[in-house]
């Protein structure tokens, strides 16, 4: 899916966050369930983030770079999800 980041809607940003997240845990070989335990969260909540269907608060977003060890403004290179 090709996204015009200059006006996403509020589910489009959503959706792109939650596929970044993904792409970055996966990048890492990481499991919804290894991070979501990392992060004291359920897998099941995990997905809803990574299929766009929540919002993850910004302490989680946080919580989610300090573990993946990456910069938590890699959330929102939302270009990478185009290749």
């Amino acid at each position: 899916m090709i996204f015009n980041y200059l006006k996403l809607t509020k589910k489009e940003f959503q959706i792109a966050l939650g596929k970044r997240i993904r792409q970055l845990r996966e990048d890492k070989n990481m499991s919804q369930t290894e991070l979501g335990n990392l992060c004291d969260i359920e897998r099941s909540n995990m997905s809803r983030i990574e299929a766009g269907n929540t919002n993850p608060s910004s302490y989680l977003l946080y919580l989610f770079a300090q573990k993946l060890e990456i910069e938590a403004s890699e959330f929102l290179n939302f270009k990478s999800l185009d290749k």
